[in-house]
Order: C-alpha cells, then structure tokens, then sequence
C-alpha cells in the first residue's frame, strides 16, 4: 500500500500544476503536488517573471536615454548589471513564495522530489537528496513537469559562451556582441533586452521572416523597427556550426541559397523551441503516448491511459503559461463533474511578446482565416493617430482586426506598439463572447487611451473609421 493517499497527484508545480491543484483543492479533491525544484516552475523561476523584471529595466533605461523628448534631464545615465539581475531573481523569489501561501491555504500538500508512475495509480517518489520517499497513490494523476530548451547536434549551450534562456537571464557581464539564434518570443524578447542595454545584436531565424507565428504584417512591422534599433536581422538563414575561442564564438550562418558567412560575437543565446520533460516518469512503460517528445492528449488533457492526464508544455503548443493554467483548470473541473465546464479552445489563447515594441495576438492571421476558407474583412489603425500614443511618446505600432466578411465573427486580432500585451485581452474576451464586428462597434472606448484604436480598427474594417 502507499504512503499516501490522494484523490488528484500533480507531478510538477508550475503554472499548470499548482493552479490545477488549487483548483482542485476547491473542489473538494485531496490533493498533492510533487515538484522537484522550485514551486511556480520555469515561469515563475526562469521564464515569463524574471523575463519581465529585466525588460523593464531596459525599457525604463531607455526612456532615461530619451529623456529630452519629454522636456526632463538626465545626464550620464548607465546601468548597474548586477543590480538589474538582482531585482529581476527578488521578483522571482517574490512569487514563488506566494505559490507556496496558495498551496499551503488550500491545504494542499507539497512534496519535494521526482515522481514516477509505479503502476496504475500508484507514484514512486524520490527526495531531493536521493533517497526514496512513500509512495503516492491517486485516483487521478496528472503530469504537469513542463519542458527545457531544445538544441541541436553541434549547436549545445555550454553555459559559459552559447546561453539558453537560463544563462541569459542572469549574465555576470553585459556582452558587447550577441548572437540569438531563433526569432520565436524568447529569442526575440532577449534580443531586445541585451540590444536596449547596448549589445550589438544579430538575430538569425531559419524561416522567412521575425515572430514566424505572427501575423506577415505584423513581423514585417516588427523587423523594421528592430532593425531601426540597430539590430542585424538575417531570416531564411540556419547555424551550421559553432566554432568556440578564448572569450568569443564563431558561428558559420547558411542562407537559403547556399551561401555562407561566419559571424563572431562574444556571446550566443540559442531559442530554438523546447522540449517536453517526458523522461524518467514511467510514461512509456504505463502505456502513455508519446509524440514527437510530448504526451499526446485529447480535448480534457486526458491521456491514453485511464486516471493519467497531461498538461501545459509537456501536452504540446501553445507553449504559453496562460494556456497551462487554464487547461489544468478544465482538466481537474472535468475530473470534479464541475457544472458548466468547457474545453479549452486554443484559439481563443492570446499570445504575447514582451520586446519593444511588444506584440500580442489572438485568434487567426489573415493568411491563416483565408487559407481555412473565409472571406474576410481587414481593419487597420495605426498608432500614429491615437491621441494618448503621441502623448505617451509612442507613435510606433499598429492594431489589425480580421472578421468573416458573412457574418462579422472576429476571426483574429493583431497588435503591435507600446502596451498591446495588455491591450489584446480585449479582443480575447469579445472572441470568447462570440462577439461580432457590430456589438464591438456599439461598444464605447474611454478617450483618450490606447484601447480607442481597438474600436478604430473594427471601424475600418467596415468602411467606418474616424480618425484616418
């Protein structure tokens, strides 16, 4: 018999895991998390937080820099790196013990260690140090361990010269030479960190163009203003190789035509994707299924076995902590027999990038509503005509609404300009409110803010719009 006995195991206790075990706590389930490094887990400790916490230096750093635009003095402005790190990690270290207060007010217990699936139901745990901890036994299992930074034969992080996104968070210099190989949201998001904060920064991608899984306007817009930062740009181009010196790297970039150029900087950041934490769990031996390194599940994140789920990074993309959360909610709500649940509609899953200027989306690009068959209606409003954007020194952006031309369903929304990560949840909610073209353009927008252009684009989506 085991140790302990649970109605709901979470095996890992980041964004995913522990909010599916408050939840379940809530609801009446007894519940254990075992999580084997920090609880809030990669985002909270190395990922969406701290990730914040040092693009705020930067920006604020930069309005320093900028400080004659708004009529204001600030001479022989520089930055303490290590200072800049050490709020990024007491912000971090800041919600991770509030994790702790969530889990310990619902009554949840919390066990330090690796867990295994012994057979069904039944958790093998191993303690921090080694040794081996009661077994769990629990009527529903769910694996929430999350996943890490992929790389590729030739290209490995070596911690000191090629950083993943866990180096690069907390460098003990600042590199005067940058190569991120990868222009996803994290390659992107410490490109514009380290170029902010005077890094000469090269950004390679292997697709066609920035923010791939963006919308093409919206990346073709992104690419200019990066580049007008004083960022190297070089899409449609591969790392074929990674030649390490004394203090430098020399990386060996391929072109789609073949051509080859060697670029050495003092530091690489590699964001090539991630990789699920499928490993040592038991999984294969249990009878779960496994593709392309991540448990396959269906539209309650239950896997092929009975009593076992999956959630958040480890059950595939969108790799977003947002999008782990709620499915954990909706997986332990289903387990509960909770009234009104509802499976989670990717598509209403906004993502966000946090790189100046930041850009957010939801819902389906042009290209992507067209190729599924919609006749569409486009709407564009640009910053520049937004009142409170010249007023807060921010004329650079752009809001782009997609709808079915049939039937006025937004079918997608795209952001990009100061402040949009916040902006986007309203298009979020009018998507999960089935809202239409016409109960958005009823809809009354305080003036003057940011939020007016949202209203704006809808308008001109439909031939109306007032200020352009």
């Amino acid at each position: 018999m085991a140790g302990m006995q649970y109605d709901v195991a979470v095996v890992g206790a980041g964004p995913g895991g522990y909010v599916a075990a408050i939840r379940a706590a809530q609801l009446g389930l007894k519940t254990v998390v075992i999580e084997r490094e920090h609880l809030g887990g990669i985002c909270l400790n190395w990922g969406c937080i701290p990730t914040k916490a040092l693009l705020r230096s930067s920006e604020v750093y930069n309005l320093f820099k900028h400080a004659a635009d708004f009529g204001l003095k600030a001479e022989g402005v520089s930055f303490d790196l290590a200072k800049v790190v050490e709020r990024s990690r007491k912000v971090s270290a800041r919600l991770t013990t509030g994790v702790g207060y969530l889990l310990k007010k619902n009554k949840i217990t919390v066990v330090d260690g690796s867990a295994k699936i012994k057979s069904a139901g039944l958790l093998a745990v191993t303690g921090k140090d080694g040794g081996s901890q009661p077994d769990i036994a629990a009527k529903h299992i769910i694996i929430a361990t999350g996943a890490r930074a992929r790389s590729l034969p030739g290209l490995e992080p070596d911690g000191e010269l090629v950083w993943t996104y866990k180096e690069a968070m907390i460098p003990k210099l600042m590199p005067k030479s940058l190569l991120v190989v990868g222009s996803g949201a994290i390659g992107i998001e410490f490109a514009s960190f380290y170029r902010t904060m005077g890094a000469e920064v090269t950004v390679v991608e292997i697709m066609d163009r920035v923010l791939p899984v963006e919308d093409e306007e919206i990346s073709a817009f992104a690419r200019k203003a990066f580049e007008k930062q004083g960022m190297k740009i070089k899409t449609g181009t591969s790392v074929t190789s990674l030649k390490k010196g004394s203090g430098s790297v020399t990386a060996t970039l391929k072109a789609k035509d073949g051509k080859t150029e060697d670029v050495t900087v003092e530091r690489v950041i590699l964001a090539i994707g991630i990789a699920g934490n499928v490993e040592n769990l038991g999984l294969e031996a249990a009878g779960v299924k496994i593709d392309r390194g991540h448990i396959v599940i269906d539209e309650w994140s239950r896997t092929s076995v009975a009593g076992l789920y999956a959630i958040g990074d480890v059950a595939g993309p969108p790799w977003l902590a947002h999008k782990a959360s709620h499915e954990g909610v909706a997986c332990v709500e289903k387990i509960a027999g909770f009234a009104g649940v509802h499976p989670l509609d990717l598509g209403n899953i906004p993502g966000c990038t946090y790189c100046q200027p930041q850009v957010a989306s939801v819902g389906l690009t042009e290209a992507a509503a067209k190729a599924k068959g919609h006749e569409v209606k486009v709407g564009r409003f640009p910053f520049q005509g937004n009142g409170k954007a010249i007023a807060l020194g921010e004329p650079e952006g752009l809001v782009k609404t997609v709808f079915d031309a049939r039937n006025g369903e937004l079918l997608g929304a795209h952001m990009i300009g100061a402040e949009v990560t916040e902006l986007i949840q309203g298009y979020a909610v009018a998507r999960t409110l089935e809202s239409t073209e016409a109960e958005l353009m009823a809809t009354v927008f305080p003036h003057p803010t940011l939020s007016e252009m949202m209203h704006e684009s809808v308008l001109d989506a439909y031939g109306r719009v007032l200020h352009m």
